[in-house]
């Protein structure tokens, strides 16, 4: 289902505006942001919902252990109540739905942007090599990798698929040539032979584990060695991996460092995630009652999840995706938390907001009267 989407959705959306516009920076800022504005509805379900459990959060924990304290030999009773309770404030599971209906999309977008054009594409195959006089027992299965969209051109790409025909499992002095081919069964190297400068996507063959298990040539032949696993990767250049924006040295560009040398548009880019997903809490309680658990854990969470991006890298596509997405959630966020609320929860944050204050004060009052205390005082 993702790579449909991704096929069928996005590709295309991306190479509407990179025809406009022949930046592919420009082109993922103006896929995210059309994106984002599709979802607007199903995100600003969520945003509402959340804003109106936390306020009325407490109020419906302490009906339900009334309601359950109540009615507690009355089942049938204590549901119906329930359910008025529900009906009264909304289901604290109602701001879900919308997620689980955007994920795929999200997803999706996500995984167009690891792929062609932005970065290089892997092929993988793990292989197991068997001794010669035990591989005549094995069912011969073929082995089809998931399909990946290949730009060869800006504005064309093919879907790609790596298989193996005998599988993946082969006797000692075998050999077997993968095959990377079209959908429609062309092979990849008959498309490149009509694209302009091919040659530059021809993929990169690399025995990535079992060394001594097998080898790979050029052409994707593999060879099988000794018994044991083995893993062979075919990597295709992305056509923009190498390609810059603003202070972006490559799209392509995975790594806080490389050789020892700090990628600092990387590090800009996840500390830009980081204030923009800060930022992004801090809006979403705007108007509540302060929350000091809440509070800690927004300033927590933001920190937890930039410092995962520095051991976890992503393409800088990915993170500059990431960063004008959070921006966006912060806008949406501050425009939401403006609107008005339901009457019923409007008195209750009303009633909030003074007992907090009332604490507050009070809390304020007493600390200015302890230096008037006689010195005695214990």
């Amino acid at each position: 289902m993702i790579g449909y989407i991704s096929d069928n959705l996005l590709l295309p959306i991306l190479d509407f505006f990179y025809g406009l516009v022949p930046s592919y920076g420009l082109a993922i800022v103006a896929l995210t942001v059309v994106i984002r504005l599709a979802l607007f509805p199903l995100s600003a379900g969520s945003i509402r919902s959340a804003r109106r459990m936390r306020i009325a959060q407490p109020v419906m924990q302490q009906r339900q252990a009334e309601i359950k304290s109540k009615y507690a030999n009355n089942p049938t009773k204590q549901q119906e109540e329930l359910g008025k309770l529900m009906k009264e404030f909304g289901s604290p599971l109602a701001g879900c739905l919308p997620l689980v209906v955007q994920m795929p999309i999200l997803f999706a977008l996500f995984a167009t942007l690891r792929g062609s054009p932005f970065a290089d594409v892997p092929y993988t195959f793990n292989l197991k090599v068997l001794p010669a006089d035990q591989i005549a027992a094995v069912e011969t299965k073929p082995f089809n990798t998931p399909s990946h969209s290949i730009f060869v051109t800006s504005t064309s790409h093919v879907p790609v698929i790596g298989t193996l025909e005998k599988g993946t499992k082969l006797g000692v002095g075998d050999t077997e040539t993968v095959a990377l081919h079209t959908r429609e069964g062309g092979s990849f190297a008959s498309v490149l032979s009509g694209v302009e400068n091919g040659d530059t996507f021809q993929p990169r063959w690399n025995v990535t584990k079992g060394e001594g298990v097998v080898s790979v040539a050029d052409d994707g032949t593999i060879t099988a060695l000794s018994p044991g696993d083995a893993t062979v990767e075919a990597t295709i250049p992305g056509l923009a991996a190498r390609s810059g924006f603003l202070f972006i040295k490559a799209l392509g560009q995975v790594g806080f460092m490389t050789d020892g040398a700090v990628n600092w548009d990387i590090a800009f880019l996840v500390a830009a995630f980081g204030a923009s997903l800060f930022i992004s809490q801090i809006l979403s309680g705007m108007g509540m009652p302060a929350n000091p658990q809440q509070s800690t854990a927004n300033k927590i969470t933001p920190v937890m999840i930039t410092a995962m991006f520095l051991f976890f890298p992503l393409p800088a596509g990915v993170l500059l995706y990431m960063v004008v997405a959070n921006v966006f959630q912060g806008l949406q966020t501050w425009i939401l938390s403006r609107e008005a609320l339901p009457e019923n929860l409007q008195q209750i944050l009303d009633k909030q907001t003074a007992q907090q204050a009332t604490a507050t004060a009070t809390a304020g009052g007493g600390s200015e009267r302890l230096p008037f205390e006689p010195k005695g005082r214990k």
